[in-house]
């Protein structure tokens, strides 16, 4: 699914790693209830793991990189949009192209993120668990969602690591 027709999506390249990780960075610069715990490097860098894994795929308007998804496996570990491009079906194009590829995904997200918990709620996921924060590298109350909701009948799990969306 495209979310509009000048806007594609494809695998990341490892020159993709500056541009996502601007993106990732500046949610957590911007976001007041983040800590601040990663300077731009280690941004880059991480961002580069996960390109390297084969994990990231992108969305670009107008070859510019406007948002970003990493799955491995049933997991996300991260979907973040532009600022100026939220709002604008990306995200959802991102995650209906990662359930077109698996019949069962799980994530995390932190209690306070309550825009991503509407989107997810709105997108099918299920809350399965909601946690103080202890296990994760922030230390921020969060909760784990599943799609769809017949993985709560079947008992299908994925990865216990945390990633936060």
């Amino acid at each position: 699914m495209q979310p509009h027709a000048d806007t594609t999506l494809r695998p990341a390249r490892s020159t993709d790693a500056g541009k996502i990780a601007e993106i990732l960075h500046g949610f957590e610069t911007d976001t007041p209830w983040m800590p601040k715990q990663h300077s731009g490097a280690e941004a880059i860098q991480f961002c580069a793991t996960m390109i390297d894994r084969g994990w990231v795929t992108i969305a670009q308007k107008q070859n510019r990189v406007v948002g970003f998804i990493a799955q491995d496996g049933p997991e996300i570990c991260a979907l973040y949009i532009h600022p100026q491009a939220r709002g604008l079906g990306v995200g959802k194009a991102l995650l209906d192209t990662a359930k077109s590829k698996i019949d069962h995904l799980d994530l995390w997200t932190f209690q306070e993120n309550t825009g991503a918990q509407r989107f997810y709620l709105r997108e099918g996921f299920h809350e399965v668990a909601r946690t103080d924060g202890a296990q994760n590298d922030e230390g921020l109350p969060d909760i784990r969602y599943i799609w769809p909701a017949a993985c709560l009948q079947t008992g299908q799990n994925s990865t216990s690591d945390k990633g936060q969306t």
